[in-house]
């Protein structure tokens, strides 16, 4: 048996382009692992926006890169084939949820980080690449709209199993829910599957080839139960093929002493900010149902509630910080709730260092990296990550 080493997603880093996406690796990726993985190999979770990936390709680069990080000890057995372009402009928003899932473009895209994931995998190791779910809101997904999402989707499914066919190289696209998003609960996944992908083509290969990228943050964003999510997954038969371990920002007003709920909610406007959206639940009484609102400032300009959950991911290795929570708690709950050989990938997913209220920054962008991973090292249990690296055996 071996190990597969954690990742973290390197969508931290930005470059547009494959050059400056290189050369931030470079800059950062070798610092961390000469900080938390000095003799060993480190995962990486490799991110190359759109223009990045067709620049590999065209100027066949994908020996060069899958050199470029053996050299180094970086394994890159996965991809953040999330955000299409620059995630590191100055607003980002809801740019990062296009081009959607009936568009080709995305189509087109993941094709192309499917080639160069089965070109810089080491043999015989499995590959994934997480996904938008689908588009941003849940009201802009016309009828006619979904059912073409779910035949792009499963068109990655057959071109995957044909690749699998010809030459054992197994790798899966993992569709990961987001608060706000067409699919942002474990519920809209499992109905997604049953009524527009398995409905369009083989159910094995659909269940092989597509699966899901649990985000921990986006299910404590959304107030659903760690193990709640990961049963469903199970009794529907979807695999979850990546776990994306991150941390959201919580603010419980209940257990926060009357005469620092003024400074608590501060200390909370100090999380707006202007790149990414930051999707906020509010509970506004006791027992009541949560309120969504897309963005931070939306949510405080509310009337005051009780709780709040934000879409922020802040370092993992938090727990609480001033008068807010790390949500801590969640991951642990999640990994303790899956089974061994459940999920092989881990990709620790902090990307907002950058834009973090300054009490939470770091001297150093690959000392709180190597941070993370160190704490995640010691805390998941051993199981999980103990898989023979093996061919699973060619689909026929």
């Amino acid at each position: 048996m071996t190990r597969l080493p954690l990742a973290y997603c390197t969508n931290v880093h930005a470059g547009p382009d494959l050059d400056r996406a290189v050369a931030n690796l470079d800059r950062h990726a070798i610092e961390v692992k000469r900080r938390y993985s000095p003799q060993e190999p480190m995962g990486v979770g490799l991110w190359l926006a759109a223009e990045g990936a067709r620049q590999c390709l065209e100027e066949s680069r994908i020996g060069w890169l899958r050199d470029w990080l053996g050299e180094r000890g970086l394994l890159p057995f996965t991809f953040n084939g999330f955000p299409y372009g620059d995630f590191h402009q100055r607003v980002v928003k809801h740019n990062v949820y296009l081009p959607t899932w009936w568009q080709r473009e995305r189509l087109d895209y993941t094709l192309d980080l499917i080639a160069i994931l089965d070109g810089v995998l080491h043999p015989g190791v499995t590959g994934s690449i997480s996904t938008l779910p689908i588009a941003w809101g849940k009201t802009q997904a016309s009828p006619d709209l979904l059912p073409q999402a779910g035949r792009n989707l499963v068109t990655v499914a057959e071109h995957l199993a044909e690749l699998e066919k010809r030459t054992g190289r197994l790798i899966h696209v993992c569709i990961e829910p987001e608060p706000g998003c067409v699919l942002d609960t474990a519920a809209d996944m499992v109905d997604f599957f049953e009524r527009y992908l398995l409905s369009q083509g083989d159910e094995h290969v659909i269940r092989r080839h597509l699966r899901v990228c649990h985000d921990i943050c986006h299910a404590a964003v959304m107030l659903e139960e760690q193990a709640d999510v990961l049963q469903r997954y199970r009794a529907a038969g979807i695999r979850v093929g990546k776990v994306q371990v991150s941390a959201a920002v919580g603010l419980n007003l209940l257990m926060t002493p009357e005469a620092e709920l003024g400074a608590a909610m501060q200390q909370l406007r100090g999380f707006v900010e202007e790149r990414y959206l930051h999707q906020t639940m509010v509970r506004p009484r006791p027992g009541a149902n949560p309120i969504f609102f897309e963005d931070l400032p939306q949510a405080l300009a509310a009337p005051l509630g009780v709780e709040y959950r934000t879409h922020f991911h802040v370092p993992i290795y938090l727990t609480r910080f001033g008068r807010l929570d790390a949500l801590q708690k969640p991951i642990i709950e999640c990994l303790n709730a899956l089974k061994p050989g459940e999920c092989e990938h881990f990709e620790a997913e902090t990307y907002a260092w950058g834009v973090l209220p300054p009490e939470l920054q770091v001297g150093e962008l690959a000392e709180g990296i190597a941070r993370e991973l160190t704490w995640l090292r010691a805390t998941i249990p051993t199981g999980l990550l103990e898989f023979g690296i093996r061919c699973e055996g060619a689909i026929g």
